[in-house]
C-alpha cells in the first residue's frame, strides 16, 4: 500500500481534500468505529447512533468510486479507542504514509499524531477545505484586532465571499455595501409568540430506516443501554440525499419564517421554523457555500425577507466559522477556563430532565427524546442556569458535548466555555448571558404551571432563575456597573433595598446548596 487516508465519523465529505490524488490501485480508506467516541463522555444514544449510521452509509458509497475500504466496526473489530484500531490497521498494511484531514478534535488529533510517530509513519494533515476561512486565515484576522467579535469577522467574510453583497465584488459599484444597507437584522428576529403560542407551526421531513439503520439503532440500544437520551425518535439524516432533502425542505418551507421567531420557545413545540441542519453540516454531509448559496438565493429571487436570510446567513457564515477559528486559536486555553471558579458539581437532573423547573424539565426532556434543543434553549435555558448557579465549567463542556447529535468539540467546546458560560471572562463575547426568570417567561410559555413564579425571588415559590439571577449580579456587581452593556442591571441591583439584597443571598445559598433538589 501506498497511503493509507483515514475519514474520521465527522469528515464525511465526498470531495474532502483527504482524497485529492487518491490512487485506486495503490491507496486505502480507513474508517474506525472506536467505544471510547461514545464514552469519553457519556454520549446520548442517538448522537452515537447518527454517527455510526453516517459513516456506514459513507463507507457503503466509496467502493462505488472504486476506493478500497478497511472498515473497522464495533460488531467486528470492537476497537476499545481510535488510536488501537490505527495502530492495529498500521501494523498490519504497512502503509507508506497516513493521509488525512485536519481533526476538528485536538484530542483525536495528538492521538493520532502520537501512534504515527510511535510506528514510524509519515503523517500528512491537510487543510478541511470544507469550511470558508481556514485556521491561518483565521489567525492572521485575529492578530489584527484587540477584542474577537464574530460581528467585525462577519463583516469581513461578507466582503470575501460576497454574500448578501451590493455591486460586484472587487469593482466600484457598491461591492463594500451589504444588501439593504445594514449588516445585521438580529434585532428583527427576537419576537416571542404571545399568550397565544405558535401558529401553523411546519412539519420536517421524514426519514425512513434503512437496513444499515436499523442496525445501528438495535446495535445502541444493546451496546450503550446506559447512555442517556432514547433512538426512538430517531430522525436525522445519515446521507447526503438525506441531508439535500432536509435543506431544501427548510428554505422552501420554514426560512420564509424563520427569522421573527427563531429565539421562541414553546412546550409543544421542539423544532419550529429552526433548519435542523446543524449535524449534517457538521458531518460534512452538506458544506456551508451550498447552504448559505440557497438561502441567499431564495432571497434574491423573493421568496424570503432579507432579515430572515441574513439572520440565518450569519450564524453560517459568521458564527459557524468564527467559532471554529476561536477553537484552533483557544482550544487548550478554553478545556480549562473557569474565570469565576465555580465549582458546583452537575445536578443529576440535567441527565433526566427531572427537576421542578418547568423551563430545565422541557429543554432537557426534549434533549433526551431528539439529542437536540434550539440556540436559545441552549444558551439561555441550560447555559444561563449553568453560569448562575455555578457549576464547574467542564462538567457543563463534557453535557453539551454528550447530549446533542451536532456536538463536535471544534464547535461545541467555544459555543459552551465561551459563549455560555463565559467561563473564558469574555475572550469573544462582551458579557455574560444571563437573565431572570422574566425572560423566560417573555420568550416562552414555560413558566405556566410551574411551581416557581418568575417574579418571586425569595421564599418557598422563589424562581431558582430569578433568585440565582440577582444573587449572581449581587456577587459580580462591580464588573456588571462598569460594563455598558451591563450596566442597566446594574442599576436595577440598586433599586433593591439592603435587605432586599440579603434576603437573595440568603436564598440563593440554600439553593446553591441543594441544586439536585430543585
Amino acid at each position: 500500500m501506498r497511503n493509507l487516508v483515514l475519514i474520521l465519523g465527522d469528515q464525511l465529505d465526498l470531495e474532502s481534500s483527504a482524497f485529492d490524488q487518491f490512487d485506486v490501485a495503490q491507496d486505502k480508506v480507513l474508517m474506525i468505529e472506536a467505544v471510547e467516541e461514545s464514552t469519553h463522555v457519556w454520549s446520548h444514544k442517538a448522537r452515537t447512533a447518527l454517527f455510526l449510521s453516517a459513516m456506514r452509509h459513507f463507507a457503503e458509497a466509496l467502493p462505488k468510486k472504486k476506493m478500497r475500504v478497511l472498515y473497522r466496526s464495533l460488531d467486528t473489530h470492537n476497537d476499545a479507542t481510535l488510536v488501537a484500531g490505527l495502530a492495529a490497521t498500521i501494523i498490519a498494511e504497512k502503509p507508506q504514509k497516513l493521509i488525512m484531514v485536519e481533526p476538528g478534535d485536538l484530542r483525536v488529533q495528538a492521538g493520532i499524531t502520537q501512534v504515527c510517530d510511535a510506528h514510524a509513519c509519515p503523517l500528512t494533515m491537510r487543510m478541511d477545505t470544507h469550511f470558508l476561512c481556514s485556521k491561518a486565515d483565521f489567525a492572521r484576522w485575529a492578530g489584527k484586532t484587540k477584542t474577537l467579535r464574530m460581528e467585525f469577522f462577519y463583516r469581513e467574510m461578507r466582503r470575501k465571499t460576497g454574500v448578501l453583497m451590493d455591486g460586484d465584488k472587487g469593482g466600484d459599484k457598491g461591492a463594500d455595501k451589504p444588501v439593504g444597507g445594514e449588516w445585521n437584522y438580529d434585532a428583527e428576529n427576537r419576537k416571542s409568540f404571545g399568550k397565544g403560542g405558535p401558529k401553523d407551526v411546519p412539519t420536517h421531513p421524514v426519514f425512513a430506516h434503512d437496513a444499515i439503520t436499523q442496525e445501528v439503532l438495535r446495535l445502541v440500544e444493546s451496546r450503550f443501554a446506559s447512555h442517556p437520551g432514547t433512538t426512538a425518535n430517531f430522525n436525522w439524516p445519515v446521507t447526503r440525499a438525506q441531508a439535500l432533502v432536509a435543506l431544501n425542505d427548510f428554505v422552501a418551507n420554514r426560512l420564509p419564517q424563520f427569522g421573527p421567531h427563531q429565539d421562541a420557545m414553546w412546550t409543544t413545540m421542539s423544532f419550529g421554523w429552526h433548519a435542523l441542519l446543524s449535524s449534517s453540516l457538521n458531518l460534512k454531509l452538506v458544506c456551508p457555500l451550498e447552504v448559505i448559496t440557497k438561502a441567499e438565493s431564495a432571497y434574491r429571487q423573493g421568496a424570503i425577507d432579507l432579515a430572515s436570510a441574513e439572520g440565518f446567513i450569519r450564524q453560517i457564515l459568521g458564527w459557524r466559522e468564527f467559532i471554529r477559528g476561536v477553537y484552533f486559536l483557544d482550544g487548550a486555553a478554553l478545556k480549562n477556563a473557569n474565570h469565576y471558579h465555580h465549582q458546583n458539581k452537575l445536578p443529576g437532573w440535567y441527565w433526566t430532565g427531572k427537576t421542578q423547573m418547568n423551563c430545565m424539565q422541557h429543554v432537557i426532556g426534549q434533549t433526551m427524546q431528539f439529542g437536540y434543543a434550539h440556540h436559545i434553549q441552549r444558551l439561555m435555558i441550560t447555559g444561563m442556569f449553568g453560569v448562575t448557579a455555578e457549576i464547574t465549567p467542564q462538567a457543563l463542556c463534557d453535557w453539551y458535548l454528550a447530549v446533542y447529535v451536532d456536538a463536535v468539540e471544534w464547535v461545541e467546546l467555544p459555543n459552551t466555555a465561551g459563549m455560555a458560560l463565559f467561563a473564558n471572562g469574555g475572550r469573544f463575547t462582551s458579557k455574560p448571558y444571563i437573565a431572570s426568570g422574566a425572560y423566560v417567561k417573555r420568550m416562552s410559555n414555560y413558566c405556566s404551571g410551574c411551581r416557581y413564579q418568575p417574579e418571586v425571588k425569595t421564599g418557598a415559590n422563589a424562581c431558582p432563575l430569578t433568585t440565582l439571577y440577582w444573587n449572581f449580579l449581587d456577587k459580580h456587581i462591580d464588573t456588571f456597573a462598569h460594563n455598558p452593556r451591563t450596566a442597566l442591571m446594574a442599576k436595577n441591583l440598586f433599586r433593591l433595598s439592603d435587605d432586599e439584597r440579603a434576603a437573595i443571598r440568603v436564598e440563593a445559598k440554600r439553593m446553591l446548596k441543594n441544586l439536585d433538589a430543585l
